[in-house]
């Protein structure tokens, strides 16, 4: 019983501090290495959801807005979903708990954000959409993107120019090309998109037989790429030749993003191409990212498509700060998002195809610099 009572004293005081170190941590909060301080920026916190570190476009995304949030006046509350829906769910029901003032949300799964930003919408917070539209939720205020059927016209247009196709012909004596079709991830909203505007330039040659798909894998669902992922491009594409290439050339191939651009180069070099005798085939890409980019310069990938990132988070923190001040931001299509459960004002830039001859454009944008690209 002594020993009880003299040591209850301490154990209430162990008790008090390990309460006190709890506080403390739940007042804190990884944002690039800063600990959460309540909001005193001069227009509050701003949640930045981002999908994933994985590929380069987006942790310049996130940097980006962050740094344009702040010199605006504003704190940033920078976030990375590693891909997982419930992690970019847990990061913005945080967020929401935390009273941030707006959230921009470039989701990972644009139909797994339906309950949380309800969560959003009734504590009053605006939700501008980045680069993935949010589907089937009314609480969604902004959209900002680029043109995204426009980066599959690019990228198509680029393919038939390559292949001096001319215009579409069913002359019996037309030359043939082999072309397989890749896709972005189905759990992307803007897969469809660049899809569709690839197809409205691919399928006039597509029926007329100028381009031959050998697979027979020309319909969206068959040519999708779970995460954007350049491991599954290149699986597929090793499938892809094995089954039906034996003693055929694949003469482009078309693919939405330059990571499953690197996949695709992979697989191609594996099974024989890029030699004098049977060079790499045309292969598209988008987002410009650094390995692409020199990749085209050394010759193996053919073309990206550049999105100015830079410009697009410049376009998301104005449209945030209109928000917040109660103004309606700028916007240039009222047309053509429909999300399911409304049309989304949208704000949209464009893109630009990149290839050998005008890698220039990337350094004079000052978008790298010319050490990089050497």
């Amino acid at each position: 019983m002594r020993n009880n009572r003299t040591t209850g004293p301490l154990v209430s005081f162990a008790l008090a501090a390990l309460l006190l170190s709890t506080v403390t941590a739940c007042g804190q909060e990884a944002r690039g290495g800063s600990r959460y301080r309540p909001d005193t920026g001069k227009g509050g916190t701003i949640g930045l959801a981002m999908p994933t570190k994985a590929s380069e476009r987006w942790i310049a995304d996130g940097q980006n807005m962050a740094k344009q949030f702040q010199k605006a006046g504003y704190r940033t509350d920078l976030q990375y979903g590693d891909n997982k829906v419930e992690n970019q769910i847990a990061q913005l029901e945080n967020m929401i708990t935390k009273g941030r003032k707006l959230l921009v949300v470039a989701a990972i799964d644009g139909s797994a954000l339906t309950e949380v930003l309800q969560r959003a919408h009734d504590a009053g917070i605006p939700v501008i959409s980045y680069d993935r539209l949010i589907l089937g939720t009314p609480n969604v205020d902004y959209y900002a993107s680029f043109d995204n059927e426009r980066v599959g016209e690019l990228m198509a247009t680029y393919i038939v120019g390559k292949l001096k196709l001319g215009a579409p012909s069913k002359d019996p004596d037309a030359k043939k090309h082999n072309i397989e079709l890749f896709a972005g991830s189905p759990n992307d909203n803007n897969t469809k998109y660049f899809w569709n505007g690839a197809l409205k330039v691919l399928q006039p040659y597509l029926a007329s037989g100028q381009l031959v798909v050998r697979s027979g894998q020309t319909k969206m669902n068959q040519a999708t790429t779970l995460d954007w992922d350049g491991g599954t491009a290149q699986k597929r594409m090793d499938d892809l030749i094995s089954k039906n290439y034996g003693d055929q050339r694949v003469d482009a191939v078309l693919s939405p993003y330059d990571g499953i651009s690197i996949g695709i180069i992979s697989a191609l070099k594996s099974a024989g191409y890029g030699t004098k005798s049977q060079p790499l085939p045309v292969v598209t890409g988008q987002d410009a990212e650094l390995a692409s980019v020199k990749s085209i310069i050394g010759g193996e990938q053919t073309q990206t498509v550049y999105k100015d990132t830079r410009k697009l988070a410049a376009q998301a923190v104005a449209m945030s700060d209109a928000v917040l001040n109660g103004k309606k931001p700028q916007v240039n299509n009222t047309t053509d998002y429909d999300n399911g459960k409304k049309v989304v004002p949208s704000y949209l830039l464009k893109p630009v195809s990149i290839d050998k001859s005008n890698t220039r454009l990337l350094v004079d944008e000052g978008y790298f610099t010319a050490g990089q690209l050497r």
